[in-house]
Order: C-alpha cells, then structure tokens, then sequence
C-alpha cells in the first residue's frame, strides 16, 4: 500500500563543524520519502523550478520514488541554508528562499488520490487541508508542523489536527500547541484537540508516543559520529510512515514497531551530509540497526 508525502523538495546549503554541503538535494519530502523507500513506493508531491537538477529527479526514481507529483514550474526552485555549531541540536538559519514554494498548491494526480497512507509534510495548514479534501478515503493519516504554524495559523492547524489520525512534533512544539511545559500533560491537551496519537520528537533523546489509554518511550540509537541532523525528524516519519504502509497494521505494537523503524532510518540519516547515507543504505542495514535497538532496550521482568 503506497504512502503519499506532501512536502517541500529543495537544494540545501548546511554548514556543520564537520564540513559543508552546497545545494545538496533536501526538503522534508525528500527525506521522508528515500527513507520511506527500504518499506514502500512512496508517492512524492511537491514543486521545483525549472533549475532542479535532472541527476536530483533520477536519484529519486532510482530509490523507487513516484515523482509522478512532482511539480516543475517557471522560476528557482526552493532553497535553504543553515549552519550547526558542535550543539548540533541548534540550528541557525542563514537564509530562506522560498521561490517557486511559495505559491505551491498541491495537485494530486488521480491514481495518488486512492493513497491509504497520507503523511502531511510541514507546509501551510491550509494545503493540509487542500489535500485532504483530495484523497478519496485515507486508512492512516499523520501530519507535521512547526511553531511559526502554531502561533499565526492555530485555528487553522486545529481544523488540520482534527481530521488526522497521529501527529509528529518536537518537544518545543508540543509544548507550544498545549501551551503545556510539560510533555506528558501536553500530549493529552493535544489529544483534546481531536488527535488520539500525539508523537513526540526528542532529538538525541528518542521520541515518546502517547495514546489516551497507553505511553511508549523509545530512545535514540546511541551514535559516535554525528554529521548533519537535517531531514533527521523527516527521515523518522518517512521510516514510520514507510512501515505502517508495508505491513498494514494499525495495533499499537505495530505502531510501537514503526516509531523504532523510524529512528533506525533517523540514525543513519545523520551520520552523513545530506541525503548521502539514505542513498548508499541497504535493507539488511536497516534490519540489523533495528536488532540493535531491540538489544540496547531489553531488560527483565
């Protein structure tokens, strides 16, 4: 069952203590949808410009993305840049362009309009919707945002939030939208809003899952050489999305399963530059980091 990612495709320029990358291949839906790609054919919709690198589209088909979605439109395709100090979990933004992204609504083509699995990448509440009004009758839908989105389009992410099945959000944001510091009580503010599975992105610190009637808690996969953190939180939901969609099972533990799929494809993403080490991976990689997680959170009864 193919899981359909609405997002932004982009050319990143990231500066870490480690190194550089210029106009590399990113965006969220570019992330979650090579890390969806080891469980799925995820089906990629989003917009470039007429100066988007061929080679880019041909990397994506080679990992066996549908790029039947993506959009080329007169005008300069969507460009960010960011610089990391050694506190790789600080971020500083040297530049936005939005360029033909800012104008972006997303047209679906007819075949992606039956997708089971919808993931609703971090864009304007309002093409959340848009989309939504789009597909015919989703099995599972997750969506993602981000605290501009909290504090000038509340009232429309509620209408967003009320229609979706789980939420994927950092720690800040949460706290933003429950206006609750604290994550466990937010969780349940958050579940008030209308979404019953709130999950909780803690960078280095794994993530927490929250239903009205159970918690789970699953750590990060302790790593040595850290890199670039970009597309890290895409790269989790595109590994837990990617899942869900493979095995077709909504049950809690299939659920708990996901969110480990989706810190393995995390934990690789960031040990290079870029897209660079989602590209070179192999499933067997993934399923023995997943054995790993398995061993590091064993204990007895």
């Amino acid at each position: 069952m193919a899981v359909l990612v609405v997002g932004s495709v982009a050319l990143d320029t990231v500066v870490t203590p480690f190194g550089k990358a210029d106009e590399a291949l990113g965006g969220s839906a570019t992330y979650f949808s090579l890390a969806a790609s080891y469980f799925d054919h995820p089906r990629l919709v989003a917009v470039v410009g007429e100066d988007f690198p061929e080679e880019h589209k041909q990397t994506l088909r080679r990992c066996n993305v549908d790029t039947e979605g993506l959009e080329v439109r007169a005008g300069k395709t969507f460009r960010w840049a960011g610089k990391y100090g050694f506190d790789l979990n600080q971020r500083e933004t040297l530049s936005t362009h939005l360029n033909v992204f800012e104008h972006f609504h997303p047209r679906l083509p007819g075949n992606y309009r039956e997708s089971e699995y919808v993931f609703l990448g971090n864009i304007h509440p309002r093409l959340q919707l848009e989309v939504l009004d789009q597909v015919s009758s989703p099995v599972f839908v997750a969506c993602d945002t981000m605290n501009f989105w909290i504090e000038n389009e509340r009232e429309t992410l509620c209408e967003v939030i009320k229609r979706v099945d789980a939420i994927v959000l950092n720690d800040s944001e949460a706290r933003e939208l429950a206006c609750e510091p604290n994550l466990a009580k937010a969780a349940r503010n958050i579940q008030e809003l209308g979404c019953l599975k709130v999950i909780i992105k803690k960078g280095e610190h794994g993530c927490l899952f929250f239903t009205p009637h159970s918690h789970f808690s699953a750590p990060a996969y302790p790593l040595e050489s850290v890199y670039d953190p970009t597309g890290a939180g895409d790269s989790f939901a595109g590994g837990f999305m990617g899942y869900l969609a493979r095995h077709g099972k909504l049950d809690e533990l299939s659920i708990r399963r996901a969110i480990i799929y989706g810190s393995v494809l995390a934990s690789f993403t960031v040990e290079r530059f870029g897209v660079q080490r989602l590209l070179g991976l192999s499933e067997p990689e993934v399923l023995a980091r997943y054995k790993e997680f398995l061993e590091i959170t064993r204990f007895d009864s």
